[in-house]
């Protein structure tokens, strides 16, 4: 693939910038108020000189139809040869892609560029002899083992569009994904594994495919020999060897075509797909140095999964588009076999940056406080710390530096947006030094507004004002470009209640210098006798406990005020001290920090929270327990049954008393 000289329409009307203090890197402010004020110069530079296009867009950007932006339009490309060919083309096909690290199966395993082109592209013309081709869709329901991003390209190579299921979904989930998607293929593996237990992906699979309506065409089945090979269907399935078939060339698709379509949490009657352009792959390539500070050398390590959108944009796709060479782990952080394993973890593959969620450290900080498993592991080739996906309290945050010694940087973004909307960017140079709880400065192309909550007036907000957090239009090139099959609930969801926005649902505020304060989503402020007060100040100032582990708020109805704040919270391990001495502790800490106004007197002890597999606590749920409300709960969730310790404890307060057991929402049949 070779590119070509860039063609230009430069049509649109370009829209004022936010002005920034003096004190911000002026590469940062160059770039930024560019990308704002010349969108279509700016991006044009970017998307020429970092990806090979078969053939080169001729309008940079069409806004005729929002929100339906386009960008690079008329421009053909391929992700797969972006990822994986061109690397091998320009000699670093010996270089490690993908390092899967499995202490679950004791298994260490390093693939290389060369290696994935070879195997991918044979798996492409295995999909293109079962009838796949451009536009059709392979549902994709497998393990964190390099495969899985060898079925993603493999399916892209064709012109196809993989929509990934988390492994380990229920069936009911997985064959609501299939029935929406409609696959030619199915692509899956014989099991996943999990610290005590082995997942049979394949009857998982095929209960799914009986559930569905839709029926696919062939399941293609990798069997993990070494943990379980399973007995697959003569009719329907056919094993990974034999699927491979005479390598499949790169097809070009148009930058606005799907690239994938991944499903988000919601209820399973109205499937909530989004769907990602393959100019998605722009931006990718562009904020692995700038955001993440990366060199081509470095190892990078996403410690997250496919099937959400951090293992799409940060285990497979960007890396691989940038050349470097990407962790892909599959166990916990703190009990396969012990909380040393994000240490070990470092030391062995020399990993220079680290992205995940607080949750994560907060784990490990639970059980191993002062790191003493991890303390004999050399950390010297880390660099950074990278957290997103929930609010990080500040004591975390801090335990995080001492423990690991690099900067911890949080930033903020949503499955729809595919990468950051707001970072502290290494690559520009900032200051690592930002203050307490931001999310850093707005990126290029994002122009971020703090509005009222009232979306009748569009009032803007002052510094340090807690509002609803909208994007204005048109969003930078990389975001979905709709709802898969859905454009009527696109527009509805993100756009009709603040017109000419996009809205994150987030609250939160901008402070003098233009940082970026994300406290909870606008569901989770409580609004007490009028004053909001948001969840995240709450958790944080009770965090700082020394025997609390982890904590979540959230509103309780109460006659006068409207609603109150309650709050259940863990200890740490090894803590002897009395619930009810810990929570007047809370309560009083509560009033020194946050004031009487917070009216905070219900608090209780539990074992644990009830938290998504990516580690999102789910205020809402409680919320909605603690109300006596029906609670549907997602096939995200860790551990259903922490709700029955805490009924117990809501009882205890007065709350819960008459709530049906949580129930995992069901798929509704005609």
């Amino acid at each position: 693939m070779q590119k070509s000289a860039s063609q230009k329409n430069s049509s649109s009307k370009s829209s004022t910038a936010p002005s920034f203090p003096s004190d911000h890197d002026v590469l940062y402010k160059e770039a930024y108020l560019r990308s704002i004020n010349e969108p279509e110069k700016f991006w044009d530079e970017i998307a020429s000189q970092s990806i090979s296009w078969d053939k080169m867009y001729n309008q940079v950007l069409d806004n005729s139809n929002p929100p339906f932006t386009k960008w690079f339009c008329g421009g053909y490309l391929n992700a797969c040869y972006n990822c994986i060919d061109r690397h091998v083309a320009n000699g670093n096909g010996n270089k490690v892609a993908l390092i899967q690290d499995s202490p679950i199966t004791n298994t260490i395993r390093r693939v290389t560029y060369s290696e994935l082109l070879d195997t991918i592209s044979r798996l492409a013309g295995g999909l293109k002899k079962l009838g796949v081709g451009k536009g059709d869709r392979v549902v994709i329901y497998m393990p964190l083992i390099p495969e899985v991003v060898i079925a993603m390209l493999a399916t892209v190579r064709i012109g196809a569009v993989h929509s990934v299921v988390f492994g380990g979904f229920a069936s009911s989930e997985l064959s609501t994904r299939i029935e929406h998607a409609e696959p030619k293929v199915v692509i899956s593996a014989s099991c996943g594994v999990e610290p005590n237990k082995v997942i049979p992906y394949i009857d998982i699979l095929h209960e799914a495919i009986e559930m569905s309506h839709w029926k696919p065409d062939k399941c293609i089945i990798y069997q993990r020999k070494n943990i379980l090979v399973s007995e697959l269907d003569p009719h329907m399935d056919l094993c990974w060897e034999s699927a491979m078939a005479e390598p499949a060339e790169c097809v070009s698709v148009e930058a606005n075509d799907p690239l994938y379509i991944l499903y988000t949490s919601g209820t399973t009657d109205k499937p909530k797909g989004v769907q990602r352009p393959v100019g998605h792959i722009v931006t990718l390539m562009y904020t692995m140095n700038t955001i993440y500070g990366l060199r081509p050398d470095d190892v990078w390590w996403a410690a997250s999964d496919l099937g959400w959108v951090v293992g799409h944009s940060y285990i497979a796709y960007g890396p691989l588009l940038y050349g470097s060479t990407s962790v892909m782990y599959e166990g916990k952080p703190d009990r396969t076999p012990d909380p040393g394993q994000y240490f070990r973890i470092i030391e062995q593959h020399q990993v220079s940056a680290i992205f995940s969620v607080p949750t994560a450290f907060r784990v490990i900080r639970k059980v191993d406080p002062h790191a003493r498993y991890g303390s004999k592991y050399s950390l010297s080739s880390l660099k950074r710390i990278f957290i997103a996906g929930e609010h990080c309290d500040l004591e975390t945050k801090n335990w995080m530096e001492n423990i690991f010694k690099v900067p911890v940087l949080n930033h903020w973004w949503q499955t729809e947006t595919g990468s950051a909307i707001t970072a502290t960017c290494v690559g520009y140079s900032q200051n690592l030094n930002v203050p307490n709880f931001t999310t850093g400065l707005p990126f290029v192309g994002y122009d971020i507004k703090v509005m009222a909550p009232d979306a009748k007036k569009l009032e803007e907000l002052g510094p340090n004002q807690l509002g609803r957090i909208l994007l204005k239009l048109p969003l930078p090139p990389g975001n979905m470009s709709t709802l898969y099959r859905n454009d009527d609930l696109y527009e509805k969801v993100y756009f009709t209640r603040f017109p000419g926005y996009y809205d994150t649902m987030d609250a939160g505020y901008k402070d003098e210098s233009g940082y970026i304060y994300v406290t909870a989503r606008d569901d989770d402020v409580i609004n007490v006798a009028g004053h909001r007060i948001s969840t995240s100040s709450l958790e944080d100032a009770i965090l700082r406990h020394q025997d609390v582990a982890d904590c979540a708020v959230f509103g309780v109805p109460e006659h006068t005020k409207g609603q109150v704040p309650l709050c259940l919270y863990v200890t740490k391990d090894g803590v002897k001290k009395p619930p009810a001495k810990i929570s007047v502790e809370i309560i009083k800490t509560i009033r020194e920090v946050i004031g009487p106004i917070a009216s905070f007197r219900l608090v209780a002890k539990v074992q644990a929270l009830p938290r998504t597999r990516s580690g999102k606590t789910m205020r809402k749920a409680l919320a909605d327990f603690a109300r006596n409300k029906t609670v549907n709960l997602p096939a995200t969730i860790e551990d259903p049954s922490v709700f029955i310790d805490i009924r117990r404890a809501l009882n205890e307060l007065g709350y819960a008393n008459s709530a049906p057991s949580p129930l995992y929402a069901v798929k509704k049949r005609d």
